[in-house]
């Protein structure tokens, strides 16, 4: 057994099992207070590529840029390509040994999907719907694995993530999601698996790795400061986008 995968063996299980698992310290010290600085000056900024709350009106959102709190921003786009300090971690050594322990391969990490500065504004920062991240992703396999570093505390009352454990390994027909692939809280079965979820409180400097297939969803921002995240996603070398579409727009980053 290659030393990775003996080192990280016990938080690919949990991951398989359950379909996220969580990393305390993964970030400390120096490198978290460069990270927290470099997202606090990237929303200063407010360089392109921005995504805004309104832009996508999910529950809570602002109705137009033009209401109140409508340059409200949901995510600043390409971290990696924004901000050296991003792209460090987004392919530090110890993150690229852990995934290629998981895909049994060297790993990539895609541009197109997720690769961002995630924040939760109070008041205007939106909450998300149960959903998986592969509903609009397009790969051979589905097999890939977010990363979501916490920036500051994370916790119920300020818009943390909350996962449904094994969900990743559930098998639904199209009717169990609405027209834009959100897991439908309407239907008696559906709030059944949603009545099993967690979330997990995070530190700063914490992480939590899920799969593509994991429900998850994300509350409102209940607290008086914007919560910052990074998310990057990565899969396996031999996991290839499928060519013409969105996931495949992007030139990945091989790790290694």
């Amino acid at each position: 057994m290659p030393a990775a995968q003996s080192s990280h063996g016990v938080q690919i299980e949990e991951l398989r099992v359950t379909g996220f698992v969580v990393l305390p310290g993964f970030v400390r010290g120096g490198g978290l207070a460069r990270l927290d600085a470099a997202a606090r000056a990237q929303l200063a900024a407010r360089a392109p590529p921005v995504e805004f709350e309104a832009d996508l009106r999910y529950p809570g959102a602002p109705a137009s840029r033009t209401a109140a709190g409508g340059e409200t921003v949901r995510r600043l786009l390409d971290a990696y390509g924004r901000e050296p300090e991003f792209a460090r971690w987004a392919t530090v050594p110890c993150l690229r040994e852990w995934m290629e322990a998981y895909f049994g391969e060297t790993a990539r990490m895609s541009r197109a999907h997720h690769n961002c500065l995630m924040t939760k504004h109070p008041r205007y920062g939106s909450l998300t719907n149960w959903h998986r991240d592969i509903r609009y992703w397009s790969f051979e396999r589905e097999d890939l694995v977010s990363v979501w570093l916490a920036l500051g505390e994370e916790r119920v009352d300020n818009g943390a993530l909350w996962f449904v454990p094994g969900s990743h390994r559930m098998a639904f027909d199209a009717g169990r999601f609405d027209e834009a692939r959100f897991f439908r809280a309407d239907r008696a079965d559906n709030a059944a698996i949603i009545r099993n979820a967690v979330s997990p409180r995070l530190e700063p400097g914490d992480a939590v790795f899920f799969h593509c297939n994991t429900l998850h969803s994300a509350g409102s921002n209940l607290s008086d400061a914007v919560k910052f995240s990074l998310v990057y996603t990565y899969h396996g070398r031999s996991n290839a986008p499928t060519a013409g579409t969105r996931s495949a727009s992007v030139t990945e980053v091989e790790l290694g």
